[in-house]
């Protein structure tokens, strides 16, 4: 595979600084600060640029209206008593301001190796599956030719998705019934995808003529659609909604000529067209939804940086990860849906596809075909390695759970001999390009052994897009751990 040619060279990512603003008001990103501080601006605005004064703290509430927006809490009644106290406590705050308000550097108030209190959780971007030091190491290989980087940024550039030529097709309703696939459903998920490849594109080779399609892309979305319909509107948001955010986070977080109401329009697009049904209950729905769901949700939570979805999306993870992938510390029987109502031994061997025997690693779709498993393992990668972005560890629990079913379906996708007990002794080798991200957290950060997963993983290179919620990942994640957070 030839070398890409032409690249002019790039510094890294530019890394903003962050205000610490005082209570009263939330930081915006540097390209928002000009265009939407609202509130009071003069001398405390010009003392903190980086803040939003009168806007809700969302560590503080998140009393949300029917129409998402966000309730302030210095509207209430109460914050309108004792003008004396409260000019008195004004006083005080203001010989802290300075200090309150110094920039610091980017920086998160959790660690990877814990827990985060999302009440003060500091978000980090680029950060939606891949992050920033990731990113700096992808653009250093490709630029030296390493392979297998090399070769799967040639794949990427040379895609449909990578052609300065692409054009958008936004609808304004997307209906996507089961088992069809009106031409709405395939141009939003290619076009989350293209937008997704072009924020990569720039990021390696420094062409901003990239940045810009990638920004075409998404405004030309958010000016146009409303909703999705029909069976599958939930999953089909789900896939749309997990590339978008991946796009936009990366743009966002270091291309500011993306202007501040083209951000803004974007965001309450995912607020109102995708939020809504990625966050809906399907609990006795194939775990691949929910999963899918969940992967749209935490990413979009982190761009638009709403604290209390990302909260749901944690919580999610950790109660639908043990009920789809089976641990024999499970008992007898797999552990039921979440909220659901497959209970009982017979409804859950109904609903795990006539499994009545289960083993280490067993997925709730392994005898409905490995297509489905792939998709719920590379979800649960996305999810896991988001919030380890954002200095969440979600991997911790559930390793050893993830690591068992990437082995035992890694093991039978490359042929090994299926026994009786399992699906009737025949199974759908189906699996696609979804191993790349749980593998690198597994094998480069924990330093576990998964050898039938690594020579699957190595069949699979470079891979490409699976052309619904999957792209480009051996070129960001094989051998690429990042820097610790």
């Amino acid at each position: 595979m030839p070398r890409p040619t032409g690249a002019p060279a790039r510094p890294a990512l530019p890394r903003p600084t962050w205000a610490t603003c005082p209570r009263g008001a939330v930081r915006t990103r540097p390209a928002e600060t000009a265009s939407t501080c609202r509130g009071r601006p003069s001398p405390r605005q010009e003392a903190c640029p980086g803040c939003l004064f009168g806007a809700t703290d969302p560590a503080r509430t998140r009393a949300r209206s029917d129409r998402g927006s966000v309730v302030n809490p210095s509207h209430s009644p109460r914050g309108r008593r004792r003008p004396l106290r409260a000019a008195a406590v004004a006083a005080l705050g203001a010989l802290a301001l300075l200090a309150a308000c110094t920039p610091r550097p980017h920086v998160s108030t959790a660690s990877a190796v814990g827990s985060a209190d999302p009440a003060t959780l500091v978000f980090h971007h680029p950060g939606v599956v891949v992050g920033r030091s990731q990113l700096d190491t992808v653009r250093a290989r490709v630029r030296a030719g390493q392979e297998p980087w090399s070769s799967a940024y040639e794949q990427m550039r040379t895609s449909r998705y990578g052609s300065l030529r692409y054009t958008p097709h936004p609808a304004e309703v997307v209906p996507c019934p089961p088992n069809a696939g009106p031409p709405a459903c395939l141009a939003e998920r290619e076009d989350a995808i293209a937008a997704y490849t072009q924020a990569l594109l720039w990021t390696v080779n420094g062409n901003e003529a990239h940045a810009r399609k990638a920004v075409e892309i998404m405004d030309g979305w958010a000016r146009v659609v409303k909703r999705h319909t029909e069976g599958n509107a939930d999953l089909q948001t789900a896939w749309a909604g997990s590339s978008w955010a991946r796009a936009a986070d990366i743009v966002h977080a270091g291309y500011p000529q993306w202007q501040a109401p083209a951000v803004q329009r974007f965001k309450w697009m995912l607020r109102k067209a995708y939020l809504p049904a990625v966050t809906a209950k399907v609990p006795d729905y194939n775990g691949n939804w929910e999963l899918a769901m969940t992967d749209a949700a935490i990413g979009i939570a982190v761009f638009v940086e709403d604290r209390q979805v990302f909260k749901d999306a944690l919580d999610r993870y950790r109660a639908r990860v043990p009920a789809y992938f089976y641990l024999a510390s499970d008992g007898r029987l797999p552990k039921a849906p979440p909220g659901g109502s497959m209970n009982t031994p017979d409804q859950l061997a109904t609903y795990w596809f006539g499994q009545r025997t289960y083993a280490d690693g067993l997925g709730q779709e392994t005898c409905r075909n490995f297509l489905h498993i792939g998709y719920s393992l590379a979800a649960s990668g996305h999810i896991a390695e988001t919030a380890w972005q954002q200095g969440v560890d979600l991997y911790g629990p559930t390793a050893g759970r993830l690591a068992a079913a990437l082995e035992f379906h890694a093991r039978y996708q490359l042929g090994a001999r299926v026994p009786p007990w399992l699906c009737g002794g025949k199974v759908d080798r189906t699996l696609g390009p979804d191993v790349e991200v749980l593998l690198n957290h597994l094998e480069n950060r924990l330093h576990k052994a998964l050898p039938q997963t690594r020579r699957l993983a190595e069949q699979q290179r470079p891979a490409g897009t699976d052309d619904l919620f999957v792209a480009w990942e051996t070129l960001t994640h094989a051998q690429n751990p990042g820097a610790a957070v």
